[in-house]
């Protein structure tokens, strides 16, 4: 796993129930999911210049304790699949310096042409940077 994203909980961030709002959580694992793929070449200058782009193709979000105001948030990411076309990821937060994990949320991304608006294939050099790092942190563990 890579740490993906680090950031704070603020206050204006907590719902009528004290607690972190979804939706900051949904932005926190979006901030990772960029940070991520850049870390393959697939950053904005790629896309620009290359007419390219990712889309989410779906996602699952477990919700497993509640973020307060003032927790440092860290994320770190999984790489679990890579076709031509898709790669599968996970992220898992905590609180900074803790082993429980507040949630966590798996993604299918496409890789695609925002000319013709269809799946293209990744270019050689990203798939096999890809490639290079499917199911490392397994490996690491001993998984």
């Amino acid at each position: 796993m890579s740490a993906t994203f680090v950031g704070v909980v603020y206050p204006n961030q907590l719902d009528h129930m004290g607690h972190a709002n979804v939706q900051y959580y949904a932005s926190m694992f979006d901030q990772a999911t960029w940070a991520f793929l850049s870390d393959f070449g697939i950053t904005a200058e790629y896309m620009k210049t290359n007419r390219r782009g990712m889309a989410a193709l779906s996602q699952q979000t477990k919700y497993i304790l509640e973020l307060f105001s003032g927790d440092i948030v860290e994320i770190e990411t999984e790489l679990l699949e890579v076709t031509d076309k898709t790669v599968r990821f996970a992220h898992a937060m905590r609180r900074r310096g803790q082993i429980d994990v507040v949630a966590t949320s798996e993604l299918v991304g496409v890789h695609f042409d925002t000319e013709i608006r269809k799946s293209c294939p990744f270019p050689e050099e990203i798939r096999r940077r890809l490639m290079s790092k499917v199911g490392s942190a397994s490996s690491e563990r001993g998984m």
